[in-house]
């Protein structure tokens, strides 16, 4: 069924006559009475008796007319309810962040995100890198957080770039050094995330590039609970100095490595290709505005993704 036919019959029944549903829908007289002839040619039976200027429902047209306008709210609430989406007056939002990421970078975003857009139902999920970037390229999550490099599968928009310290009881013999090598630490039992983190796998590929396997003492999801065991000398963590800036100096002495230098870039993602909803495309205008940062080239090149 034609929508403008359904609006043009419902105008005249409204305004009693073709000429007052003309003006009424700024259309000429002919053209609301074409789109009425086309509605019951549709249907197959006559809606209106025209005596004159004079309009009469028929019974098949008493019926439309009692439907007519249920049907055009109908419709206007859905042209409303897109028109919000696109608005982003509404909508939902899956984003995936790592722990260490979300507590760091992200509070101020997502609250000018809540500020911007209180009617999108926001979602985090806090993950791993690496399962952040599985569930974005399922279609679990409409964008989410995770290292460079990363899979040519991603769109990508560099957000921030750090590097990695050694995390060391401050009694520990290596505290004191100006900088680290990280083949000093070959003695040393590390902390690190679990296996799903992307940093897990640098970490140690990193390491096995240095010439030794580390022994692993512990491994987290959360980046001050790794360093609570950094503090109480179960190993040395290695995390990045955005993070260290927070931790209190008399437990913990964070020390800078110099061979190698590892990166720790981060960057915001989503499926290659895919439509972006306007919910997400606010979100990635947003951070890029909070966060983006343009990257110099790599400083450690690591064969893997970790």
């Amino acid at each position: 069924m034609d929508v403008r036919s359904l609006r043009a019959f419902a105008a005249v029944v409204r305004q009693g006559g073709f000429t007052r549903a003309g003006a009424a829908l700024h259309l000429t007289q002919p053209a609301v009475s074409k789109l009425v002839k086309g509605l019951e040619e549709e249907l197959g039976v006559p809606l209106l008796l025209r005596a004159g200027r004079r309009v009469e429902l028929t019974d098949a047209g008493r019926a439309v007319a009692e439907r007519a306008q249920a049907v055009l709210d109908a419709l206007r609430s859905v042209e409303e309810a897109v028109g919000d989406v696109a608005a982003v007056r509404r909508g939902r939002l899956r984003v995936g962040l790592p722990p260490m990421v979300g507590a760091s970078l992200f509070p101020g975003v997502i609250a000018g995100y809540r500020r911007a857009h209180p009617g999108v139902e926001l979602a985090v999920r806090e993950e791993g890198a690496r399962r952040v970037e599985e569930l974005v390229l399922a279609g679990d999550l409409d964008l989410g957080v995770t290292l460079l490099p990363t899979s040519a599968a991603l769109e990508v928009l560099p957000l921030h770039r750090d590097v990695l310290r050694a995390v060391l009881h401050p009694r520990h013999p290596l505290a004191r050094r100006r900088r680290l090598a990280l083949r000093d630490l070959a003695a040393t039992p590390l902390v690190l995330y679990r296996p799903d983190f992307v940093l897990h796998g640098r970490i140690l590929e990193a390491c096995r590039a240095a010439g030794f396997t580390p022994q692993v003492a512990a491994e987290s999801a959360q980046w001050d609970f790794i360093a609570g065991l950094a503090a109480a000398g179960v190993g040395a963590a290695l995390l990045p100095g955005t993070l260290c800036r927070a931790l209190p100096a008399s437990r913990l002495a964070a020390v800078p490595l110099a061979d190698p230098v590892i990166a720790w870039d981060l960057a915001l993602a989503w499926r290659r290709g895919a439509w972006l909803p306007a919910a997400a495309r606010a979100w990635v205008e947003l951070t890029s505005r909070s966060l983006a940062r343009p990257l110099p080239p790599p400083l450690v090149r690591l064969g893997g993704r970790g």
